[in-house]
């Protein structure tokens, strides 16, 4: 059995702790992307499920939002669903909020308690894929269960 990395062993603790059984799966090649992810993953590049940080203009909290592989984040809609505009943060904000590097970034595990929105168009499917703490780490999950393990609200990101 191969040894997790240290990050991917946190994510596995992690979802456990929240009553998700998931198993991290590491892969020979990078999952960075979406479209690597899904390739890898053998899946729709609209079953990844992207971890995107952003951070609140007025309140500088730091906001997940999990997001379709297939979309890009309507900016300016999500600040109106969520009452304040988005600021895309440093790399640094990033890891000290989640405490992983971008291009690992789980749904769930972080450093911190984040607030968290699930992408209406996850729900569509009976599987989704999420990195796992690494570029090359990642997990399978149902996703009404994923957002509600997460306490996640869902709303609409295009």
């Amino acid at each position: 059995m191969t040894t997790l990395p240290a990050a991917a062993a946190r994510v596995q603790a992690s979802a456990e702790a929240l009553g998700l059984a998931i198993a991290v799966r590491l892969m020979p090649d990078s999952t960075r992307t979406a479209a690597d992810a899904a390739l890898a993953c053998g899946c729709a590049v609209g079953q990844i499920v992207k971890s995107l940080i952003f951070q609140g203009k007025d309140t500088g909290r730091p906001l997940l939002l999990l997001v379709s592989g297939a979309n890009r984040v309507n900016e300016k809609g999500v600040a109106v669903t969520l009452g304040e505009q988005l600021i895309r943060p440093d790399a640094d904000f990033v890891r000290a909020a989640t405490g992983f590097a971008i291009g690992g970034i789980p749904p769930l595990g972080h450093a911190t308690p984040l607030a968290t929105w699930i992408d209406e168009d996850l729900l569509q499917y009976g599987v989704v894929w999420a990195a796992a703490g690494t570029p090359k780490a990642v997990f399978s999950v149902d996703p009404g269960r994923l957002r509600d393990a997460v306490g996640a609200a869902v709303i609409r990101v295009t």
